[in-house]
């Protein structure tokens, strides 16, 4: 599927971005219709339609029944399904693969918790031994560069997230030369003023002296956080920036398993008290492996209220509010069909509150779920 668009981050431009989109049929009836599973990968990789056709997608529709139900066998079992779908892989190499998987374990998700006919919120709840809290922060990402975008443009652009509910905004940076990312900066401080906090996103451009350079400017500033500086895989980058940034960091949304996870960790020079994690299950095998890379997170000190995932998307949307986690992205204007919220829920005070929809609850997205149904029926 086309997802398209002008803009630019630091890294990379969205004119020829896809996702891919899938759907998990399987023979449960409700009120009529099958039950089905829906799955998208999150914005920032393009579609993974070879890997999910000729290795994951038959890998599951040639396995036993048995292989990837419940005990009970009265539902699907997604960690059953996903070491069906990881069979004959080799450790390492956490790459595209992570993301074709990650897509099809969304559906497999989407479509248990249809069967099980609760939101799948309050399922991961259920299985967590915890309550479920259907009220999660947001925050608007957006503050892309495209041509003819002055300050002006930039600076309604935040206004206009402020007036949707909003009190966490998210620019790029990096983009450009640094005395005009600090014109950015300020212009945009300048417009929110005490209404909102700003975070701001360099995509991994920036090599060592870059970083620091862009951290001694930043820092002059109440930031709500400066997000992955360098390569997600400079461990060492990171960790020396803690010398010359008190403020919050956040990194995460570029690695793709619970062992990159723990090496961030380990290496990273990640503070617990202050710093974000962004892993994002989409891209990094999904659900199941999300599960590893919280008690990996646990077992470092960290609490998962720290976790904000990248991505925009429902399916982090309902791990938050199942499993505690401190929040989720949101792209208020981009990314559509894919990004958002059902429709009716709005933003109030930087929260939304989750709707009480069977599985992820694309169904009560008018314009996402029309264009999941011309794939499945």
């Amino acid at each position: 599927m086309p997802i398209a668009s002008s803009i630019a981050n630091a890294y990379i431009d969205f004119s020829k971005m896809t996702c891919s989109l899938v759907a998990v049929v399987t023979d449960v009836v409700r009120e009529g219709r099958p039950v089905i599973g829906y799955g998208f990968n999150s914005n920032g990789r393009y579609g993974q339609s070879g890997l999910i056709r000729e290795r994951f997608a038959p890998r599951l529709l040639e396995a036993d029944s048995k292989a990837v139900m419940s005990e009970s066998e009265d539902n699907l079992d997604p960690d059953r399904i996903w070491r069906v779908l990881m069979r004959n892989e080799k450790p390492g190499g956490h790459g595209e693969r992570s993301v074709a998987v990650g897509t099809i374990d969304m559906a497999v998700w989407d479509a248990a918790a249809k069967i099980a006919d609760k939101p799948l919120f309050r399922l991961l709840a259920e299985l967590d031994r915890r309550q479920a809290d259907p009220r999660v922060f947001v925050y608007a990402a957006g503050g892309y560069y495209y041509p003819g975008k002055h300050l002006d443009l930039l600076r309604s652009e935040m206004r206009s997230y402020i007036d949707r509910g909003y009190t966490v905004v998210k620019m790029k940076i990096g983009g450009a030369e640094l005395a005009e990312d600090r014109k950015r900066v300020e212009a945009v401080l300048a417009e929110i003023g005490n209404d909102a906090q700003l975070a701001v996103d360099a995509n991994g451009r920036f090599d060592l002296e870059t970083a620091i350079a862009y951290a001694k400017m930043l820092r002059e500033y109440p930031l709500f956080w400066y997000e992955e500086a360098g390569d997600p895989l400079d461990y060492s980058l990171q960790a020396a920036l803690v010398e010359f940034y008190p403020g919050p960091m956040a990194t995460g949304e570029n690695l793709f398993s619970h062992q990159d996870a723990h090496n961030l960790l380990r290496y990273g020079g990640m503070r617990p008290d202050r710093d974000w994690l962004q892993f994002d299950c989409a891209l990094s095998y999904g659900l199941c492996e999300y599960l590893r890379t919280l008690e990996v997170i646990r077992d470092a000190g960290w609490s998962p209220r720290r976790c904000i995932p990248h991505g925009g998307h429902q399916m982090s949307l309902n791990i938050a509010a199942g499993l505690g986690l401190g929040g989720n992205e949101s792209y208020p204007d981009l990314f559509q069909p894919f990004g958002g919220f059902p429709d009716g829920v709005s933003v109030n005070g930087g929260y939304i509150t989750m709707a009480e929809l069977p599985g992820i609850g694309f169904e009560g997205k008018t314009d996402l779920i029309r264009v999941m149904r011309q794939l499945a029926e």
